[in-house]
């Protein structure tokens, strides 16, 4: 079985800021598992554990809102958590789509997938970046001032060319991506 999702890489230029991001919010001394920028992907659909002969039949299915979907402009703003930023639980980084073009490949793709008996997600899509998940309180408050100073910030932007098959090897050091098939927009 292959654990795999759909998601969009981030360019070098975004994980760079990322990173820089992270460690001005690792000084709260916060109780958090930061995830490492180069791992930090817009996941459009999580697909679970899959048999490698679904492969085929997964990328089959997407080509169609792939093809007809052109490259796309994302911003990288503001900063937030889960369930909310008095409660930091998932620490993440907005993603902005201003002509929409991202909301409705997504749905696209869930409703193409669901065709083949992948589940649609039961809660809306919110577009973000995972940084990092608190383990505990410890250092929360010292955490919550240094996000709220980002809360409305600019962090980049960056054209999606391509949507990634990403396989994902869980390991005790943290999970390992592979890409498993690459699908460029509009084509």
């Amino acid at each position: 079985m292959i654990r795999s999702f759909l998601a969009i890489e981030l360019p070098e230029t975004i994980q760079k800021k990322i990173k820089e991001v992270q460690e001005d919010l690792k000084s709260s001394h916060a109780d958090v598992r930061w995830v490492s920028p180069e791992k930090i992907h817009l996941t459009l659909k999580f697909l679970g554990n899959i048999e490698e002969l679904r492969i085929e039949p997964i990328v089959k299915s997407v080509e169609e809102p792939v093809h007809t979907t052109s490259s796309f402009h994302l911003w990288v703003r503001g900063m937030g958590a889960f369930p909310h930023l008095k409660n930091p639980r998932v620490i993440w980084m907005g993603l902005v789509d201003e002509k929409g073009v991202l909301g409705s490949f997504q749905k696209q793709l869930e409703t193409e997938l669901e065709k083949i008996g992948f589940q649609a997600e039961d809660r809306p899509f919110q577009p973000h970046l995972t940084l990092g998940r608190a383990k505990s309180n410890r250092g929360r408050d010292e955490l919550i001032g240094r996000m709220e100073r980002y809360r409305e910030e600019e962090f980049g932007d960056f054209q999606v060319e391509r949507l990634i098959l990403f396989k994902s090897d869980l390991r005790p050091s943290g999970p390992i991506y592979t890409p498993l098939r690459e699908l460029r927009l509009g084509r």
